[in-house]
């Protein structure tokens, strides 16, 4: 018997969850006939104390946060680190690896034995969490369910099929069915994949007589699995448990979100059901918090980089960022608050929602069920002795003017707006009540952003161009005979694609500009006279990107041309 154990009984004496006559009892009966189970399980098994009083003392008495495994999406690749043997042995789930530290959840973190065994196998520090039995046993299940598990937790799910309507599932039979290791283990398939597929969403679609399942890879929905429909229910209601939503309400919408750390990367997930005629439809955003690239790795171009840089050194102002959603303006505007960031000087932004997070800045997520709409924030935000102000996105008159007077009194404000063009932004700050000379006072530039895939640095080859794209490209001023595609390769998914570049338009708001803009002048004015001032277009910087093999023409086709 270890110390440990005689430790973790004497401390549930102490504070009277247990008699010494149960103790005995139960040390004895662990001797003779369960010597492999731990104490606490014994105590639990024998009903002489109830698990979460168990839980109480090992989080409370002796520090060891808790975890929920039921809601905590296990890393596959952690069940090589720790031999399936000892983890059900030690009845232990590794959780995650960051530097030398292995997290570890077990049912008693006290038992220094099982900690040590682990630490010798894994050659890591553990650091050690407290979890219940009945979660690590389900855990064990799941974790080390096969090898990748995808075939496998197909041919379990025949179990799930039923001819019984999803509002018909009464809630204490689908909250077994949630906890089943193969619903439990397709959810952290579909996620898991997802991450390494480098998906940025993930659409559970219900159909009359199957569930599809699509990813968004690089802007474009494709289908990856399909899964039978007698799983619909639990599958959505596993993954409505784990962001914390409410799986017996299956008539409205519901938001919820999901915090994952693989590593030293952290993922926020954004998890939105709705109602449709086949049952709820979940979608699910994926966020790494931790990605925010330099202005350097977006492809914007020697040149609109150069403008872009000049333009956010300038110490008041205003510059917005311009596309449809999708588009990368949020991560534009965190890469230039990268390079503008330093001790020297305060940033803040108001966002809905937050989608990185920059060390350094000053981050407020609104809220307009509290009255938190961005409007209130700026204004919240101007007494805070700001130097640069970060809008998610100017959404009204309300928001738009004080963004401007931010701008006037001193302030550089960065922020987003919703147009197909960089001139159309300016109509739009008119439409919302702006005054045309407090926009030329203010704007110091627009950039208009589309995300265009990239070729697959693998498998891309030259091809020979059609005469009817060789004739579109002369008359653009470019002559070829070949391009480059992608043939698909292991490495992008068979896509021929592997990432996104940015391509852009910046709109230089110089003094002709500004009195075009004063004068209240069209658009198609404003367009010509910073065309004619050497702005590139979206078509012209990306048919720059295909000229240079980063893309093809259908796609710089498929999001410059309107």
């Amino acid at each position: 018997m270890t110390a440990t154990k005689f430790k973790l009984g004497d401390l549930l004496v102490q504070y009277n969850y247990i008699n010494e006559e149960d103790l005995e009892k139960a040390l004895q009966y662990q001797q003779d006939e369960r010597p492999e189970m731990k104490l606490g399980e014994i105590l639990v098994e024998l009903d002489l104390i109830k698990e979460s009083h168990l839980l109480q003392v090992l989080e409370f008495h002796l520090g060891f946060p808790h975890v929920e495994l039921s809601k905590y999406i296990l890393d596959p690749q952690m069940a090589e680190l720790l031999p399936e043997n000892l983890a059900r042995r030690a009845m232990a789930i590794p959780l995650e690896k960051h530097d030398r530290t292995l997290k570890v959840a077990l049912a008693d973190p006290s038992d220094v034995v099982a900690i040590d065994d682990i630490s010798r196998a894994t050659g890591l520090r553990v650091e050690p969490f407290i979890a219940s039995s009945q979660d690590i046993r389900r855990a064990l299940n799941e974790l080390y369910f096969g090898t990748t598990g995808e075939e496998e937790v197909f041919q379990k799910l025949d179990e799930f099929e039923t001819d019984q309507a999803e509002e018909d599932i009464e809630l204490e039979e689908l909250q077994q069915m949630v906890e089943d290791a193969p619903i439990v283990r397709l959810a952290n398939l579909v996620i898991n994949r997802a991450i390494q597929e480098r998906a940025s969403d993930v659409h559970i679609e219900p159909l009359e007589r199957q569930v599809k399942i699509r990813y968004r890879l690089d802007g474009i929905l494709t289908e990856r699995m399909t899964v039978p429909k007698g799983s619909q229910a639990a599958l959505i209601s596993r993954m409505k448990i784990m962001a914390n939503l409410d799986i017996s309400e299956r008539r409205k919408p519901q938001d919820g979100r999901i915090n994952l750390k693989r590593g030293d990367t952290e993922w926020d997930i954004r998890v939105s059901v709705l109602p449709t005629i086949f049952g709820e439809k979940v979608v699910i955003r994926l966020l790494n918090r931790q990605s925010i690239p330099t202005l350097s790795a977006l492809g914007f171009g020697e040149e609109n980089e150069r403008i872009i840089r000049q333009m956010i050194k300038n110490p008041n102002g205003m510059i917005l960022v311009t596309g449809p959603t999708g588009s990368g303006k949020t991560t534009t505007l965190f890469s230039a608050m990268r390079e503008v960031n330093s001790p020297n000087v305060n940033i803040t932004t108001v966002e809905d929602p937050v989608e990185y997070v920059l060390a350094g800045v000053n981050q407020v997520q609104s809220n307009s069920k509290i009255g938190l709409t961005f409007a209130n924030a700026l204004r919240s935000i101007l007494r805070q002795d700001p130097d640069i102000i970060m809008i998610g996105e100017i959404r009204d008159s309300e928001t738009a003017n004080i963004g401007i007077n931010s701008a006037l009194t001193g302030h550089l404000v960065l922020s987003t707006l919703h147009t197909n063009d960089a001139p159309s932004a300016i109509s739009r700050l008119m439409d919302m009540g702006a005054e045309p000379f407090l926009i030329a006072s203010t704007l110091i530039g627009i950039m208009a952003q589309r995300l265009v895939r990239k070729l697959c640095s693998e498998c891309k080859t030259e091809i020979p161009l059609s005469e009817e794209q060789q004739a579109f490209l002369a008359e653009h001023g470019i002559h070829m005979k070949t391009q480059y595609a992608g043939e698909g390769c292991k490495a992008c998914g068979d896509t021929g694609f592997r990432g996104r570049i940015a391509i852009s338009e910046i709109l230089v708001v110089d003094r002709e500009i500004r009195r075009l803009i004063v004068k209240r002048r069209s658009i198609d004015e404003i367009r010509q006279m910073a065309l004619d001032r050497g702005m590139k277009t979206l078509l012209g910087d990306g048919l720059e990107k295909f000229k240079n093999g980063d893309t093809t023409l259908e796609e710089v086709l498929r999001v410059a041309v309107q």
